[in-house]
């Protein structure tokens, strides 16, 4: 338990590494999935006191695939953020000035703003937000073959990339051998 503790601690390192490498620098680097995959296997030995075996494998080989897919979904919400707030300035510069009436709303006391608010309440219900993030973290686990379709060349580079991190946290939670004394020679 501790060791998966440690592994999971490990994952959730190595996701906001990720995410914060590609956020700031703007590029997706894939090279980034061996070092997740190193700090898994590394907190996996370090909880586990040395210990490996085909247990720690399988563990470490998930924490790994999950911290690196599910990366996406920081960096997914980042774009949201950055083109939410661009369009809110493109929308302030392009906005003429206008009169003090104008921004009070019309005159006549007709009140279109509040029947659209009511139709949007009554037309569209709120989704459930274990459900969103429930389909979040769908995408999110299936984004590394998602990237296949929108570019086939770099989504199978970063799949590569990924399955050498993994094999790096399969090799490092593979334990210590266990010590053989053949005899005196």
């Amino acid at each position: 338990m501790r060791a998966l503790a440690f592994g999971a601690g490990g994952a959730i390192a190595g996701l906001v590494l990720y995410s914060t490498v590609t956020i700031v620098t703007g590029l997706a680097i894939g090279y980034v999935s061996l070092a997740v995959g190193w700090i898994v296997g590394k907190a996996m030995m370090k909880g586990s006191g040395g210990l490996g075996g085909r247990r720690y494998q399988i563990a470490a080989l998930l924490f790994t695939y999950a911290a690196v897919s599910l990366a996406a979904i920081p960096l997914f919400i980042s774009e949201i953020r950055k083109e939410k707030t661009s369009h809110v300035q493109l929308q302030v510069q392009s906005q003429p000035a206008t009169s003090r009436a104008d921004q009070q709303g019309p005159e006549n006391g007709d009140s279109q703003p509040q029947a659209s608010t009511q139709e949007n309440s009554v037309g569209a219900k709120r989704p459930n937000l274990l459900a969103a993030f429930g389909m979040l973290a769908l995408i999110g686990l299936a984004s590394p073959f998602l990237e296949l379709g929108s570019d086939p060349f770099h989504g199978l580079i970063g799949l590569v990339i990924l399955l050498v991190g993994i094999r790096i946290a399969w090799q490092m939670t593979r334990g210590r051998p266990p010590l053989v004394v053949d005899g005196p020679f």
